[in-house]
């Protein structure tokens, strides 16, 4: 194998190193829950490799999320469901029917209303129907389904644990440098260049990759604050700074539509180098404040940004005292005083991300 080609399959590995871990780990969940499920003697061991199978999630945080929510549900499933077929005679298949339509009809109609109790009619009609082809009873069914559940849940959160953890506290760290790397190059495209129109097409494209990584981030802050309730992660919480990136994201919007057209000839040539100034200001910002957030350092100085804005309302200034904005259309006076206020506003946005960034700098050297 060529050297170039060894190195071109490092990279990749290296770039789906999240992935290739997370198989390991389920991977080892399936079968550490299968050794223990033969070791006690269980009955059934599929139904332990299936949680630890489900449960193996890809951080801390969301497998205890869903160890927590399909413990309930099955919990909740089994004593439901065992005391229906306890209950209730079922000789007839007729009987069997009817019994088996009131155990999953109320359970059904709960996951409707809150999908996070989905395994509850699953878990009921187990109860029910398996003593038919193990030939127990339902409450010995009820009893080997919660513990085979446990079991495959102490499976997953174990591994999930132990074997290359992964925190969603980190997770939200690396998706809000993304996020960060994204705006920057949204913002060097919007306010870089007032010299062009942008479609509709062309601003979604801009604005969906940092959209789209925003929900990712608010997802994995939400696993977080699993992980700092049962203080697992002593972290700083993550939502202030979702906050800050969508405040951040909210301007990048308001930025597009004032700049869907370009600025009337006049105001160009005045205000052009100003405003590339500010973009490659903001952009810098953005690029070093991600890459503060990943090493765990303070944040970067906002010297640049300060001066850029600074040059870019003397320019202002000087337009407003020649008259030159007296003759704008209704239309683009609307969207050149919204550029400039968006533009204060991610200064604004700006200082609430300096504080969140020096926050996770100093948990990270404050024992």
């Amino acid at each position: 194998m060529s050297a170039s080609r060894f190195r071109f399959i490092r990279q990749r590995l290296r770039q789906r190193q999240a992935q290739l871990l997370l198989a390991l780990r389920i991977t080892i969940s399936a079968l550490l829950a299968l050794a223990l499920a033969l070791a006690i003697g269980l009955p059934l061991p599929l139904w332990a490799v299936l949680t630890a199978l489900i449960l193996t999630q890809a951080n801390l945080g969301r497998s205890l999320r869903a160890a927590t929510d399909y413990m309930v549900a099955t919990l909740g499933g089994a004593i439901y469901g065992g005391a229906i077929a306890v209950l209730i005679p079922h000789d007839s298949e007729a009987a069997l029917l009817a019994v088996l339509g009131l155990a999953v009809a109320p359970l059904a109609l709960l996951a409707a209303l809150n999908p996070r109790l989905s395994a509850a009619p699953i878990t009921a009609a187990i109860v029910l129907l398996l003593p038919a082809i193990t030939h127990g009873s339902p409450l010995e069914s009820a009893i080997n389904r919660v513990i085979e559940v446990a079991l495959g849940a102490f499976t997953g959160l174990a591994v999930s644990f132990l074997v290359f953890r992964a925190t969603a506290q980190r997770q939200a760290i690396e998706a809000a440098a993304r996020s960060l790397d994204l705006m920057a190059a949204a913002v060097t495209q919007l306010v870089g260049d007032v010299s062009r129109s942008r479609d509709v097409e062309t601003l979604h494209r801009i604005q969906d990759a940092v959209g789209q990584s925003l929900v990712q981030l608010q997802e994995v802050a939400s696993e977080a604050a699993h992980e700092r309730t049962v203080r697992i992660a002593d972290e700083p919480d993550s939502r202030p700074l979702l906050r800050t990136l969508l405040r951040l994201r909210h301007d990048l919007v308001i930025i597009g539509r004032a700049s869907a057209l370009p600025l009337p000839p006049a105001l160009r040539e005045r205000l052009k180098d100003p405003l590339q100034q500010v973009s490659a200001a903001f952009a810098d910002y953005m690029r070093s404040g991600g890459k503060a957030l990943l090493a765990r350092q303070g944040p970067p100085p906002l010297d640049m940004v300060r001066r850029a804005l600074e040059q870019f309302a003397l320019a202002l200034s000087a337009v407003r005292r020649d008259g030159l904005t007296r003759t704008l259309s209704d239309d683009d006076a609307e969207r050149f005083f919204a550029l400039g206020f968006a533009l204060e506003q991610v200064h604004a946005n700006f200082r609430d991300l300096e504080r969140c960034i020096g926050e996770w700098a100093q948990a990270a050297v404050t024992p």
